[in-house]
């Protein structure tokens, strides 16, 4: 019974280790990894494209259709940086992504204050803040296409 903690320790120890292991080990071929960023930026960008018809007042403001947009757009911005890993260039990424670590990451970081505003503002129920916090959202999706993604 003294050993239950023990093992209890080390089988987390292990699955965290599994869960943090490097982008180029959760992807068989580099393609993979390519076309799993590609898929969750595609995904981002649509649900990004819902609303714009509603902050341009072409469409009707749907409250809780807005929040759930967003709350959509928090969770899938989690999920592409995995498919930056070391390896991975390519697609219409720049090797600026690679070879600017440090700036692509404040980018990254910038996207998701800017998500957490608009969540603020889409919570608040106040289609003027919604607005407001879209566009920073916006702003923050265009400096980094501007920075590290192939002009087509």
């Amino acid at each position: 019974m003294k050993q239950f903690p023990l093992l209890a320790a080390a089988a987390c120890t292990i699955a965290v280790s599994l869960w943090s292991a490097p982008a180029q080990a959760q992807f068989a071929k580099p393609a993979d990894a390519i076309k799993y960023r590609q898929a969750a930026l595609t995904l981002m960008a649509s649900h990004f494209g819902r609303m714009q018809p509603v902050i341009k007042g072409q469409a009707p403001y749907d409250a809780e259709q807005i929040k759930a947009n967003v709350k959509l757009l928090n969770t899938l911005a989690e999920l592409p940086w995995a498919g930056f890993g070391p390896g991975t260039e390519g697609g219409e990424a720049r090797p600026e992504i690679w070879s600017d670590a440090a700036g692509f990451q404040q980018k990254r970081d910038a996207l998701k204050e800017n998500l957490a505003k608009l969540q603020v503002a889409a919570d608040s129920g106040d289609l003027d803040k919604v607005r407001a916090a879209f566009g920073g959202v916006g702003s923050s999706c265009k400096s980094c296409h501007d920075s590290y993604r192939e002009k087509k």
